[in-house]
């Protein structure tokens, strides 16, 4: 195992990369460092030819708790991987360019590595968390995990990698986004959202040997199987409708500013 900082990365078994988020104490909550880090972390293993399936995971005792609102660091202090750039200048181009770069073209950037990828959920899965598990090909969860996106009580219309609709279905994914109920791990599996529901105390070990089924396959057939489903997602307009949805996003946020002096609607985080 390998210390990454915000990041532990693992080869628990021949083929197959483990890559865990490891801000417990924040519940696994995003800053940009740790976005980075990740992202490091999945270049590594898709750019290691003995990789053929990737694991996603949060430290125990939750998957990931979304953004972490309190950092306000920026991406320029990083190697950037877009090409958005100026994420400090002053009102919507500072900040439209900051998650243009750190959330969605981040989750474009790691939903299209050319590797089967495995969300393993346990725990609460909140906002930005529904986009770390969003991406991955596959999602197994345990039996206690639960998905949530408050966002809308915050005065935005949803996260910026919006795909609700395609995770959850049209009205299932309205009820989600209206009322910020919380989604159970047997709704999550009866949506379709979720492919397995296993114990907790099972979780980790269900989700590797899946991996480990998955990587005695061919990568080549894999990595195409994989672009297959997604270019028939992107065929029926999935990429295009995420970029309408993070524009209203943004269009949000910047009502939020002039009413509220802020990026969301403060009454929505004493809910």
């Amino acid at each position: 195992m390998t210390d990454e900082g915000t990041i532990l990365y693992e080869t628990p078994a021949g083929g197959v990369a483990r890559i865990t988020m490891n801000r417990p104490r924040q519940r696994n909550a995003q800053s940009v460092r740790m976005t980075y880090e990740l992202n490091d972390a999945f270049d590594r293993a898709a750019q290691d030819d003995a990789v053929k399936v990737i694991i996603l995971a949060g430290s125990d005792p939750h998957f990931s708790a979304g953004h972490d609102l309190r950092d306000r660091s920026s991406p320029g202090e990083h190697r950037t991987v877009g090409t958005w750039s100026g994420f400090d200048l002053a009102g919507a181009e500072g900040y439209l360019a900051r998650e243009e770069e750190i959330y969605l073209g981040m989750c474009r950037r790691w939903r299209s590595i050319p590797k089967p990828t495995i969300a393993q959920v346990q725990g609460k899965c909140i906002a930005g968390g529904l986009m770390l598990a969003w991406i991955c090909d596959l999602i197994v969860a345990s039996d206690d995990a639960q998905f949530q996106d408050p966002v809308v009580q915050m005065g935005v219309c949803g996260v910026e990698y919006f795909a609700h609709p395609w995770e959850l279905g049209a009205r299932k994914a309205k009820e989600m986004l209206f009322t910020a109920d919380w989604l159970g791990a047997a709704d999550a599996h009866r949506l379709g959202m979720v492919n397995h529901v296993v114990p907790r105390a099972e979780l980790a070990a269900f989700t590797l040997a899946m991996a480990r089924r998955i990587a005695e396959k061919p990568s080549f057939a894999l990595k195409l199987a994989k672009e297959a489903v997604n270019q028939t997602l992107e065929a029926q307009g999935q990429w295009a409708a995420m970029l309408a949805a993070f524009n209203l996003h943004h269009l949000c946020h910047s009502h939020n500013m002039q009413v509220h002096g802020m990026l969301i609607d403060p009454a929505g985080i004493r809910i």
